[in-house]
């Protein structure tokens, strides 16, 4: 489902380099939960971003569902995102005015799809996350925990083949992360591949394969 092989990255501030990845190598099973741990720093959301096509590497290789998405241009690339990929991060970009269930439209509004269509979708989805009876309410009338399940939601609604998290409970309590990790392994139960950063190595037990981060490379994979 995912492979990168021997990854690059490099960040330039003026004449400042900060070498985030140093040849970087990490498979990724289709239908698996893959987490990558490693201190701030590490470069786990580097290669978290480089897999997402968020950002391209110096060198090295990165095949996503059998597409070389580095040698991509930018238009294809979106494209790919957008039809195959969601993201989920630590803050939950939410838009203030709109409610939970236009929230989560907003991605298939990019696409094109009818409102009816896109209203049921968005339904569907919310469900997914256990916020169905919420889907009026907007982002100030919910808790941290369950706007992330509406951002989690939004992530999936367009049936992404792959999810990405990106410290995801990371702005959570004990108890609503373990409700986002366990909604993570039902994505999973259902064939959605889910490749997920954290420094906590207490959300570790959800996981299937874990790869541990240092120095911009990856020093062990349980």
């Amino acid at each position: 489902m995912i492979s990168v092989r021997d990854v690059w990255k490099t960040y330039r501030i003026g004449e400042v380099e900060s070498i985030a990845l140093r040849g970087v190598d990490l498979e990724v099973p289709g239908g698996t939960f893959q987490c990558i741990v490693g201190p701030s720093g590490s470069g786990k959301s580097t290669l978290l971003h480089l897999i997402g096509g968020l950002d391209r590497p110096d060198r090295g290789e990165i095949v996503v569902m059998g597409a070389h998405i580095n040698e991509m241009g930018d238009d294809e690339l979106a494209g790919f995102r957008n039809r195959n990929i969601g993201f989920v991060f630590q803050m939950f970009y939410l838009v203030p005015r709109m409610s939970a269930l236009e929230n989560v439209e907003l991605p298939l509004i990019v696409r094109g799809v009818p409102r009816r269509e896109r209203r049921m979708m968005a339904r569907e989805a919310l469900a997914k996350v256990g916020l169905l009876d919420k889907a009026d309410r907007k982002p100030t009338q919910l808790s941290g925990g369950e706007q992330q399940r509406v951002a989690i939601a939004r992530a999936i609604v367009s049936d992404p083949r792959i999810l990405l998290a990106d410290e995801p409970t990371g702005n959570l309590d004990s108890e609503n992360a373990q409700i986002v990790m366990s909604i993570f392994r039902d994505l999973v139960g259902i064939g959605i591949t889910v490749v997920l950063v954290t420094h906590n190595v207490e959300l570790l037990k959800y996981c299937d394969r874990t790869a541990h981060m240092r120095d911009g490379k990856i020093v062990r994979v349980d």
